[in-house]
């Protein structure tokens, strides 16, 4: 298909489905749950989900080229964030590389059409950073795994169907090698999920606590022991196939703001002429280019069917570091107005900053930790001595 008539498409059927869904809820904003899942429900339902994946599993096998041409069209349009991002974007892709194929039969076409929502179950109170040093618990009991532990800020676990977990199914193993990749339903008896109020008022984080959960042994993805290495490469489709409509949102967010500075003034003159804001601007215009060169490399492997590596850890740090940076402007640049938050009249002005700003505080902590980044830059791309 031709990428332009492709990129007209997408942007007709956002422009009247964003219409018609929007007509349901008047008064929500991008962030509202309800309307995100049924625009996401929407959008499953129309055929735009699994646009990569192959036919004779139910996707569209498009290329690289034009996945990116709909997420960039999706992040212009404003719509909004679905809530079933983890399933069609990490597990769905780990599930088609490393899935049985039973696995494949069941699990992926209700992921399609976003009948069952999905978690991931990584971080843990005492292993965030450093995951594999994890002590949730899955012993072998004939046909199950009994699992007992704890997950922290787990996104959408309070809506989420299921959850694919990482247990310690070896406990004498190193720490990386005893380690299982687990599908387990949210409905188990033995499952308590607890939300998290975050300091922007909501409630997408969540403890799950896993007291003697029996999960069959066919819901295990790969060997046993085998699931760090599975886990690293759902992190890597996290990390970089995903990065596209952020970098896109963050590219409008920047040029929406460009335009607040320009229309609040400040002892007399508009903002926007004060030298270290313009220079800030400025710094922030760069990370938006240097981010999209290093999509645009991401992208091109990508299209030689190559797997994420380690240079998704590049994207990842760059990206939430400058996003915070961008988004700190912001309150400087809205001064006072920024303690208002989503009321008049700093909303009527484009966006809620002041939320956008607060949420960035998690960007350097989800998805591992700018250090954590620096330290897979550095000993896995540049080679450097541990």
């Amino acid at each position: 298909m031709d990428a332009q008539a492709f990129r007209e498409e997408v942007r007709r059927w956002l422009a009247e489905n964003l219409a018609l869904v929007g007509s349901r809820f008047p008064e929500a904003s991008v962030h509202d749950a309800d309307y995100r899942r049924a625009f996401e429900d929407h959008l499953c339902a129309a055929g735009w989900s699994g646009l990569g994946w192959p036919a004779e599993l139910g996707g569209r096998g498009l290329p690289v080229e034009l996945i990116a041409i709909f997420h960039e069209e999706y992040a212009r349009a404003g719509a909004p964030q679905g809530i079933n991002m983890i399933g069609h974007g990490i597990l769905g892709p780990t599930l088609l590389l490393f899935g049985s194929d039973a696995q494949k039969r069941r699990f992926l076409p209700k992921i399609l059409s976003n009948e069952e929502i999905w978690c991931q179950g990584y971080s843990e109170p005492g292993a965030g950073s450093d995951l594999a040093s994890l002590r949730t618990r899955a012993i072998r009991d004939g046909e199950h795994y009994v699992v007992s532990g704890q997950k922290i800020w787990t996104s959408f676990a309070h809506v989420a169907d299921w959850c694919f977990v990482l247990a310690r199914t070896d406990a004498e193993a190193p720490k990386h090698k005893g380690i299982s990749f687990l599908l387990v339903d949210m409905k188990s008896p033995g499952i308590t999920v607890r939300p998290i109020r975050q300091m922007n008022g909501e409630q997408e984080f969540n403890e799950v606590f896993f007291d003697e959960v029996r999960v069959p042994v066919e819901n295990r993805v790969g060997e046993e022991n085998a699931g760090w290495g599975i886990a690293m490469a759902a992190a890597s489709y996290e990390r970089a196939t995903y990065f596209v409509p952020r970098l896109v949102r963050m590219e409008e967010e920047l040029r929406d703001l460009v335009e607040v500075a320009r229309g609040m003034r400040r002892d007399g003159r508009p903002v926007s002429e004060d030298a270290v804001i313009r220079d800030r601007l400025a710094r922030s215009y760069i990370d938006v280019q240097a981010l999209k060169l290093h999509a645009r490399t991401m992208l091109a492997a990508a299209a030689r069917h190559e797997q994420p590596g380690p240079e998704g850890s590049f994207i990842k740090l760059l990206w939430s570091e400058s996003h915070q940076r961008l988004l700190a402007l912001a309150m400087d640049i809205l001064g006072p107005e920024a303690a208002l938050g989503p009321q008049e009249p700093a909303a009527q002005r484009g966006r809620w900053w002041q939320r956008e700003h607060l949420w960035s505080m998690a960007e350097t902590i989800l998805a591992g930790t700018s250090e954590i980044q620096r330290n897979v830059v550095g000993e896995r791309v540049l080679g450097l001595p541990r």
